[in-house]
């Protein structure tokens, strides 16, 4: 490692170890420096008065004291020759570093009979739970041996084992670090990461973030020269939008590089790889999210989107639908790297579907009412509508609901469940506008003025070039109070509302025109009242 990186990381740690609480039980090692040193123990904690009497108990006392940094109680578990008696605490530190850094110890498959097995071809005062490989590159054993002390019988590292010690902790590439760690930071944290191996990993988080967005600049950068030379240009938007994903996956890239440096145990390396792992799901999750998106956008510049209302209002919801699934994948995808059982997480959610039944109904019912718009498109963005007593244009068409503005200017919501039951009328979608009225003349004309007035009517809307031939109706429609009335029925080859106003407007006029030149007049409801009274001179004489 680099004596810079190492100087850096031991000045961060120092500082780490002295602002940090030391707890009471930290021993004192001879060949480090006091500076890194926690303060020596009044008085070790003590080896339980029943001491294991199986090798699978006394390596997971050895560890478990050694782990917490009681080295002086777990040389008790070391058999010393005499050319290392009064080394037993530093022993006990580097056998515990170098088992877990080149030999983790399954405790599951060490003997737990008193008697070690019987079937491994070794004399039965020995039991031998690993190998390591030494300076020759050949693997020599990690074994216990069984001794008879003043206490009883104790399972204990043999002389051989503690011999080699030595050797194998010089073997360790992070020997140097190690040496210079402050005992307290070597202590387990969550996920069997060491307190300093926690301390580096969040230190080196944002410089690896630095570095992975300079990389994911670099790449973009020549990915778009290569894309600039061809024809399409989704390609390009693409790449515009990857800016996020490509740093994330430089810095994943860079995380795994700098991994094999920590020097981290085996569960502790199976999490980072497993958080790398979940890393990765989610920056090729945020790669496709951003690919729906750009999808999304190209298709509604294409020509039979920009052409047809339906096809882009089906596409916004079909981008908006697929990154909530792009989403939803990328979570479970995620949750099943860390080790979490998502077939566990999806059979709590069938489980809970009562709850959700009640709890989350209105929500799964806008939901699905929002698929049912999608697909039967009874309405799309822009359209003049009207539901119910709501009439105006719609403005959004979302998951949970739709949006409609009012002639008024006023917005009303209608969530998507109701609004898939309820009759919804168009007027984006007829291909003519009808014009219909009744003209009430006054009585008192004469048939063949009325005869005028009908023909006049007929030739003006047959005249008007938007006029749909196929039918207009004028005709004399009844005898009504207090008029005579014509109905005028018409329909006119436009979509568009404002220009059949003018139509409208038009043709209205002319018929007041035509009214005027047959000399007839329009009707206004009225009441004649005959009197009779003792004045006139058919009266009946009073009596």
């Amino acid at each position: 490692m680099p004596s810079f990186v190492l100087h850096s990381l031991t000045v961060l740690l120092g500082l780490v170890a002295v602002l940090a609480p030391a707890g009471p039980a930290t021993a004192q090692l001879p060949g480090l420096p006091k500076a890194f040193q926690g303060p020596i123990a009044p008085t070790p904690t003590p080896v339980p008065d029943v001491l294991p009497d199986s090798p699978r108990s006394a390596v997971a006392e050895f560890l478990s004291l050694a782990r917490a940094g009681q080295y002086v109680a777990a040389a008790r578990f070391l058999d010393l020759p005499a050319a290392l008696e009064g080394r037993g605490p530093e022993l006990a530190r580097k056998l515990r570093l170098v088992l877990d850094t080149k030999d983790w110890i399954d405790l599951e498959k060490i003997s737990s009979l008193p008697g070690g097995h019987d079937d491994d071809g070794l004399p039965p005062e020995l039991e031998e739970i690993g190998s390591i490989r030494g300076l020759t590159g050949k693997p020599e054993p990690v074994r216990l041996a069984k001794r008879i002390r003043s206490e009883g019988a104790i399972w204990v590292f043999s002389r051989s084992t503690v011999a080699r010690i030595p050797a194998w902790y010089e073997d360790l590439f992070n020997r140097t670090l190690l040496d210079r760690i402050p005992t307290p930071l070597l202590r387990p944290g969550p996920q069997e990461l060491l307190w300093w191996q926690w301390i580096v990993v969040l230190a080196l988080l944002y410089p690896a973030w630095l570095g992975g967005r300079l990389f994911g600049w670099a790449s973009r950068k020549v990915l778009l020269k290569l894309a600039a030379r061809t024809k399409t240009v989704w390609d390009d938007a693409l790449l515009r939008r990857m800016r996020g994903p490509f740093a994330l996956a430089w810095t994943l890239v860079l995380l795994r590089a700098g991994l094999p440096f920590l020097g981290l145990y085996a569960p502790a390396g199976a999490f980072a790889l497993q958080a790398l792992e979940a890393g990765t799901i989610l920056a090729f999750f945020w790669a496709t999210l951003r690919a729906v998106t750009v999808a999304g956008d190209v298709l509604a510049e294409a020509p039979w989107a920009t052409a047809n209302a339906g096809a882009r209002s089906f596409l916004s919801f079909s981008v908006t639908f697929g990154r909530v699934f792009v989403i939803s994948l990328g979570a479970l995808g995620a949750l099943a790297a860390l080790g979490i059982p998502v077939n566990s997480v999806l059979a709590g959610l069938g489980i809970g579907g009562v709850a959700i039944a009640f709890a989350a109904q209105k929500t799964v019912e806008n939901f699905f009412g929002a698929i049912s718009i999608g697909v039967d498109q009874p309405l799309r963005v822009g359209d003049y509508v009207k539901v119910g007593d709501v009439l105006g244009n719609v403005e959004k068409i979302g998951l949970r609901s739709t949006r409609i503005r009012t002639l008024d200017r006023t917005l009303v919501t209608i969530p998507n469940g109701k609004l898939a039951d309820m009759q919804i009328e168009t007027f984006a979608e007829r291909d003519r506008i009808r014009l219909a009225t009744t003209l009430t003349l006054e009585y008192g004309l004469t048939a063949a003025q009325l005869r005028e007035v009908v023909s006049g009517v007929e030739a003006l809307l047959r005249a008007h070039p938007k006029t749909w031939p196929d039918t207009v109706v004028v005709r004399f429609l009844a005898f009504a109070n207090s008029s005579l009335d014509i109905e005028v029925m018409a329909w006119f080859q436009t979509t568009d509302f404002a220009e059949f106003r003018d139509i409208r407007q038009e043709l209205l006029i002319g018929i007041m025109e035509i009214v005027e030149r047959a000399g007839a007049g329009f009707a206004f409801p009225t009441r004649t009242v005959h009197l009779v009274g003792p004045d006139r001179p058919d009266a009946p004489a009073p009596r």
